[in-house]
């Protein structure tokens, strides 16, 4: 009995005897006697070959199946490329594939993951674009930097360029930092400054303070960071580091104050939480105080302090003239008079650090003074005499606040009562006794007035009794008088005779 077999030019075939391998047929007639030949045949346009048992028939028939077959093996620390054609296949740990030859181009590549886990940059451009199981590809750019972290431990860092790495049974990551932001956040700085000292050394600037230190850092001239006591951090090395000793003077120089205070308002929100700023305005003057204890004494101006390590406190003291108005003061008078009076007052601080220590309200301790000393000055003295000479009032709370001041180097320049306000009843009561005072004085006048005019009149008729000249003159100013009020006069008769008449009348 003969069995025959056909192999087509894209196919290959495998020649087994009752289950035995016997030999690999290429395309082409075959014929064999016998009815226990098989052959398995193979489409060689899928180039990998799934033979059954390869394993089995790699161990026996090694020589005859590896000028057919690319065997690729690879163990538990490897890993592989197989190039089919135009096309790739990545393989991983502990696989056994196999490849049809002739047919296609195939070629392999095996890398061993213990060595490195990185992929040549050849074939990282040949896999431009191609995803592949196992192999995980990173793209760095020119303005960055990577840092390759292989089962979360820092590697290596990585400069700008094109990665492939095998990750089959490891996890890679790369973390980009940007180059172009001096103070990136770098992942776990204090396990790269203790285990990767290397690293540092070339990409880094290591900035770490002890006790009573700050750091300014700037880059391309712009603070760009402020760094208390105790830090420790890192920068690309492009930074300047200025490192300030503060156990001495925690006051900031005035070129620093320009920098840090009145600079952009970025750098003012990073020294925010610095420093201790207080401006002291024209005619003021500032105290100090650090650690509840009295320091120095500020002229106008900005000023500021390292806050780190010490208690900061600021005061600022108006040495201008001040005043103080002392309102609504409900008093009774010597006579028992309900008085409601206004008192203003002007000082001036002199001693600002006397004043300070001395009172807790300098302010509260001058209006309590006042309302004493006003209480008592309007208490002593009557109705009458506060209305006859509202003056020894002031004079009186003058003496009184000077002498409480004199003390607290405060100085008193003027006192002085704006108004005295009176009941209802007491108003009325003194507008009836003024209204009959200035009655009593009109009458006194008029009297006096009417003595003078009798006088006068008694005098006149003696003048014109001794003269008829004064006499006539005399009724001719009268009838100029009774002329002024007649709109016509009508004379019949002669002048004589019309003076005549009119004296008559005038005389009844």
């Amino acid at each position: 009995m003969w069995k025959a077999f056909y192999i087509k030019p894209n196919e290959i075939g495998i020649l087994y005897h009752r289950s035995d391998f016997k030999k690999v047929l290429q395309p082409g007639y075959y014929r064999y006697f016998g009815w226990h030949w098989q052959v398995k045949t193979y489409d060689l346009n899928q180039p990998e070959a799934e033979i059954e048992n390869l394993e089995l028939l790699l161990q026996n028939h090694s020589s005859d199946l590896k000028q057919y077959l690319l065997v690729v093996r690879t163990t538990f620390n490897q890993a592989a490329l197989v190039r089919l054609g135009q096309n790739w296949l990545s393989i991983g740990s502990n696989q056994l594939r196999a490849f049809w030859r002739g047919f296609i181009e195939v070629e392999s590549h095996l890398f061993n993951l213990e060595e490195n886990l990185e992929l040549p940059a050849e074939f990282v451009q040949q896999l431009r674009g191609i995803d592949l199981y196992g192999l995980k590809k990173f793209q760095i750019f020119e303005y960055e930097i990577g840092l390759l972290y292989v089962q979360n431990n820092f590697v290596q860092p990585l400069e700008p360029g094109e990665y492939a790495f095998w990750s089959v049974d490891k996890d890679v990551t790369i973390r980009t930092l940007s180059r172009i932001v001096p103070n990136p956040s770098f992942p776990l700085e204090d396990v790269l400054i203790e285990r990767h000292p290397e690293f540092v050394a070339a990409y880094c600037k290591t900035v770490q303070l002890v006790s009573q230190q700050v750091a300014i850092v700037r880059y391309q001239g712009k603070v760009i960071s402020i760094l208390p006591p105790y830090s420790r951090k890192l920068f690309w090395r492009e930074v300047e580091v200025e490192i300030i000793d503060i156990s001495n003077d925690a006051k900031l120089p005035p070129h620093l104050v320009a920098e840090l205070v009145s600079g952009s308002p970025e750098v003012v929100s990073l020294s925010r939480n610095c420093l201790h700023i207080r401006e002291v305005p024209a005619q003021h003057i500032g105290l100090l105080y650090i650690n509840q204890e009295f320091q120095a004494q500020l002229p106008p101006g900005i000023h500021a302090w390292w806050i780190f390590g010490r208690s900061l406190q600021t005061e600022t003291i108006d040495l201008r003239l001040q005043s103080m108005e002392v309102s609504g003061q409900d008093i009774l008078s010597k006579d028992k008079v309900p008085l409601r009076l206004n008192l203003t007052g002007g000082f001036r601080i002199l001693d600002p650090l006397k004043a300070k220590n001395g009172l807790s309200d300098i302010n509260g301790f001058l209006y309590k003074e006042l309302q004493f000393a006003l209480r008592a000055a309007v208490g002593e003295r009557t109705l009458d005499a506060l209305l006859e000479n509202k003056g020894s009032i002031d004079t009186s709370v003058a003496e009184y606040i000077r002498e409480k001041t004199a003390d607290y180097g405060i100085e008193i320049d003027s006192v002085g009562v704006k108004d005295i306000i009176l009941p209802g009843e007491i108003k009325t009561i003194l507008s009836k006794v003024v209204e009959a005072e200035k009655a009593a004085q009109a009458n006194v006048v008029r009297r006096r007035e009417e003595t003078a005019a009798t006088r006068s009149m008694l005098n006149t008729a003696k003048v014109m009794e001794d003269n008829p000249v004064a006499l006539r003159l005399k009724e001719l100013e009268v009838l100029e008088r009774i002329a002024e009020k007649i709109d016509r006069i009508q004379v019949n008769g002669s002048l004589d005779s019309i003076l005549t008449e009119l004296i008559r009348i005038n005389r009844q």
